[in-house]
């Protein structure tokens, strides 16, 4: 096997990490919320109903901004329904996902929910702009977030929440361009609609950051040709424009899905283009920056079949898809696609949190447990904070059905302000490991701290409620820094991180 090989130098550089870019997905789907988070009665359960267990690991996750409440739930939401006493909030038929919703998680528990996660975990909210508009973004607004003395401000007060929530990030909608989106429009429909509640939003606070609605993924016919007509009527009113993407092996295609980062990535630099693009017609100074604020390995083919076959239950088991070591290869790169983009992808969100296609699971009454995802999203969480080094690699190649040939390494490095330096790659051979020298010009650096390495013998090895540890992170020995280089092999099928200092 040919080694793979790239530089590293501090004058070249990417752009900051923001701590944004950690954040996750709360939707009422499933058991996301009932039974994840939400679980009154269970043995850890606080006062409020929050599982202990699950805070746990969402804080050792290291989950930043939350979006709630959904994706395609927020486009049937009232937010009324969501707040004051428990037990008089309403009962509603949630189209997206055809379950009953029963509100006894809600707004100001999504809020206290955020504060037992920590001071880093910020809300990011969604409005409906679906089968509602402007005047009810705008109410929704003012409960939350104006202090005191009008009626919803007060009302909030009178609900328990005499401080307001202080929600600064607002995504204006979800996934308008699909068909499947209860109150679907087209591009110039809801640029409109964005642009006037964008607008009004402003008028209540200038400082307001709000998410345009993007492409819900770039196989869409409409990709690019809505970005640019949404931004036409939006680009001065909004800061982000979203993208989503999820990710699955087709028809037995590993080889192509484990390059699927080479999509992420191309999905990425074509809205940046037409940002761009867009704000160059409009000779603004003026950048559009990226909020990926849907991205994971999901397996899509089945979940519509498992929806269907709903009659309107409560929290039903949803998307709970069980996590390989290969899902878990990809996931990380899907990480590193991020990472490499850091200085215009300022927000994304893994979706989702708790059960729902997500790094952590639980059982009713029982326990919570990681799956293998939840691994590279923790390191990178952890370690990925700081300057993106700008990393291209010279590496090894194979073919792919879907992009063609594509690298066996996939890598980023992020300097943190204390000078140490993370590596950040992934090996995609299925069979052969590969190894690594990184030339490592100006950067101080003496030392291996650490090498891990996500791999197994099975690549279908996963965790299980029969077996929760059985796949995690190993030592990796043999990795050394000589002369300003570091050399390393890379197990076949794996996700590395090395810390050098």
């Amino acid at each position: 096997m040919r080694t793979a090989r790239f530089t590293l130098d501090p004058a070249f550089t990417v752009g900051t990490v923001d701590p944004r870019l950690f954040g996750s997905f709360v939707e009422h789907l499933g058991r996301c919320v009932y039974t994840g988070i939400h679980e009154p009665g269970h043995p850890t359960a606080d006062a409020d109903g929050i599982r202990q267990d699950v805070l746990e690991l969402v804080r050792e996750l290291g989950v930043t901004a939350v979006r709630y409440p959904g994706g395609n739930f927020v486009s049937g939401y009232k937010w009324e329904d969501s707040v004051g006493p428990v037990e008089d909030r309403p009962r509603r038929l949630d189209l997206a996902w055809r379950s009953t919703e029963s509100n006894r998680f809600g707004l100001s528990e999504y809020i206290s929910f955020l504060k037992k996660i920590g001071p880093r975990a910020e809300p990011m909210m969604a409005v409906n702009l679906g089968t509602r508009g402007v005047a009810e973004a705008l109410e929704l607004q003012e409960y939350a977030n104006h202090p005191s003395g009008t009626a919803l401000s007060d009302l909030r007060a009178e609900h328990g929440d005499k401080d307001p929530f202080g929600i600064r990030l607002w995504c204006l909608g979800n996934e308008m361009d699909g068909p499947w989106q209860t109150g679907h429009k087209t591009a110039e429909e809801y640029g409109r609609l964005a642009a006037e509640t964008a607008r009004a939003m402003r008028q209540i606070d200038p400082d307001v950051e709000l998410v345009a609605c993007g492409s819900s993924s770039q196989a869409m016919e409409t990709f690019a040709e809505w970005e640019a007509t949404v931004l036409k009527e939006t680009y001065d009113l909004v800061d982000y424009v979203s993208l989503h993407a999820y990710y699955e092996p087709l028809d037995g295609d590993v080889d192509s899905f484990l390059a699927s980062a080479v999509d992420m990535e191309s999905f990425i630099e074509n809205v940046i283009a037409t940002c761009d693009h867009v704000g160059a017609r409009l000779k603004s100074r003026k950048r559009i920056n990226l909020s990926f604020d849907e991205w994971n390995v999901w397996y899509m083919a089945k979940a519509q079949a498992e929806v269907s076959a709903l009659d309107w239950p409560e929290a039903p088991r949803l998307l709970e898809d069980n996590y390989s070591v290969m899902d878990a290869v990809v996931f990380g790169s899907l990480l590193i696609a991020l990472l490499r983009h850091a200085d215009r992808v300022t927000v994304a969100c893994l979706a989702q949190l708790v059960n729902v296609i997500a790094p952590i699971m639980t059982e009713p009454g029982g326990p919570a447990w990681r799956q293998t995802t939840f691994f590279p999203f923790a390191q990178a969480s952890k370690h990925g904070r700081g300057e993106v080094l700008d990393v291209r690699v010279d590496s090894p190649t194979y073919e792919t059905k879907k992009y063609g040939e594509a690298d066996l390494l996939h890598a980023t490095a992020v300097r943190a302000e204390d000078g140490t330096v993370t590596v950040f790659a992934v090996n995609r051979s299925r069979t052969e490991p590969l190894p690594l020298e990184v030339a490592l010009g100006g950067l101080g650096l003496t030392d291996v701290v650490e090498h891990t390495a996500l791999a197994d013998a099975d690549p279908d090895a996963r965790n299980t409620l029969a077996e929760p540890e059985r796949v995690a992170p190993h030592p990796v020995e043999g990795t050394a820094l000589a002369d300003g280089r570091l050399t390393a092999v890379l197990e076949p099928l794996s996700w590395n991180v090395i810390r050098l200092g």
